[in-house]
Order: C-alpha cells, then sequence, then structure tokens
C-alpha cells in the first residue's frame, strides 16, 4: 500500500484547484483522468463481484446504503435519494431484495405508512464475501498504478470531496 505525505496531497490538491482556474488546465484533467480511470475500475470490479454473487450491481449497492447508514436501516425514499434512482426503482429493488431474503423491513414506530429497511444477516454475509472477493482485486488494481496516478486521484477526490487536509 502505497502511503501518501498530507503536505505533498494537499499541495497537489491546491495546483489542480488553481490550474482549473487557468488557461492551461492540462494538469487539473490529468488529475481528474487518473481518478475517474482508478474509479471506473474499482467499481467495475464491484460490480462484475455482485453479479457473479447472482445480484444486480444496484441492489448490492443498495444494501451497502442501508447496511452502512449510521443506523443501519433506511427508508425507501432514502434508499432512492442515496442512489440518486426514482422512489418507485427503489422500492422495486427493495421488493427483490425483500424475496432473496437478502433486507427485511420493519413498520415505523409512529407513522405505520412508514417501512425501515435493514440486511438481514444472509444479506450481511452476503456483502462480506463480496467485499472479500473485490478486495483481492482492488490490491491487484491498484498495484498497477504508478503513485503519481494514485497521489493525482486522491488530490482530486479530495476536491471533489470540498474537502482540504489541515497541516500538523
Amino acid at each position: 500500500m502505497l502511503e501518501l505525505k498530507g503536505a505533498r496531497l494537499e499541495s497537489l490538491r491546491r495546483a489542480m484547484v488553481k490550474a482549473r482556474a487557468s488557461e492551461q488546465q492540462q494538469s487539473y484533467f490529468r488529475g481528474v483522468a487518473g481518478a475517474r480511470y482508478t474509479l471506473r475500475k474499482i467499481f467495475r470490479l464491484i460490480e462484475d463481484e455482485a453479479k457473479q454473487h447472482n445480484l444486480d450491481p444496484l441492489a448490492h449497492q443498495a444494501m451497502i446504503q442501508i447496511y452502512g447508514s449510521s443506523s443501519s436501516r433506511l427508508k425507501s425514499k432514502d434508499v432512492a435519494e442515496r442512489l440518486d434512482i426514482s422512489p418507485a426503482f427503489a422500492s422495486s429493488l427493495v421488493k427483490s431484495l425483500l424475496e432473496k431474503g437478502h433486507v427485511k423491513t420493519e413498520p415505523d414506530a409512529s407513522d405505520k405508512r412508514v417501512s425501515w429497511i435493514s440486511v438481514t444477516k444472509k444479506g450481511q454475509g452476503l456483502l462480506r464475501r463480496i467485499d472479500e472477493r473485490v478486495h483481492l482485486h482492488v490490491e491487484a488494481v491498484l498495484g498497477t498504478l504508478k503513485p503519481e496516478e494514485t497521489e493525482a486521484a486522491a488530490a482530486i477526490l479530495l476536491f471533489y470531496a470540498g474537502a482540504s487536509l489541515k497541516s500538523g
């Protein structure tokens, strides 16, 4: 695993922000290209592994959003928001996950029209198995990147997230 130096990463992030605002934006777009290339490779690995486990990649992402939420449960409308899909499509995804036993629903204590969705033990096991396989593949992909490509990708991700690194 490559160890990044915070000061260098912050310097790169600032340089990319500066390049984005200039006439010569090539270094900024080099960072964008590297970040998107890296993310796309990793997301493709995740999608392929979900499919290998007979799970639609978006349904897999729904399970991650649900299980990874602060309370380990979400309402269907929150799943839709987190996946940036329509509420009707989120409802359909949840229904398919319910049928497979990967999630369960529980009525809201104060509003019986609303249900909370949580990932079952079976679903959690599936998430773990997929993650273990993805981790093996991701290490191989990351091993092919040059250190400067990793740094540029990390700097752009900081920029996209609206974050900077604090010194000291």
